[in-house]
């Protein structure tokens, strides 16, 4: 018998991240991206059919393009609302600065 293996190195920062959803046309389908999506590691989704978005909760670790792939496997489209500025997704496009700051 083994002792249950418990973490402890730091926790994961999380964040979240907000995708619409596009081709998705019941419940059944937002219930096949949510499952996908939480197949990743240290991720939980919740898909709103209704609104046709999924609200992620995501290690800072794992880039929005991962995310994206998810979904696209699951044979839809993602966009996100807003690309996070993050190091480990290079494919993000650069923020601009908001108006009356300097950089």
């Amino acid at each position: 018998m083994s002792a249950p293996v418990t973490r402890t190195g730091p926790a994961a920062e999380l964040r979240e991240v907000e995708l619409p959803i596009h081709g998705m046309m019941c419940a059944a389908c937002s219930a096949r991206v949510e499952k996908r999506l939480g197949a990743l590691k240290d991720v939980t989704a919740a898909v709103n059919f209704g609104t046709g978005k999924a609200v992620v909760t995501v290690p800072v670790s794992v880039p929005v393009t991962r995310l994206i792939e998810a979904v696209e496997e699951a044979g839809y489209s993602a966009e996100p609302t807003a690309w996070p500025q993050q190091p480990s997704d290079p494919a993000a496009p650069p923020r601009s600065s908001p108006p009356g700051t300097t950089v």
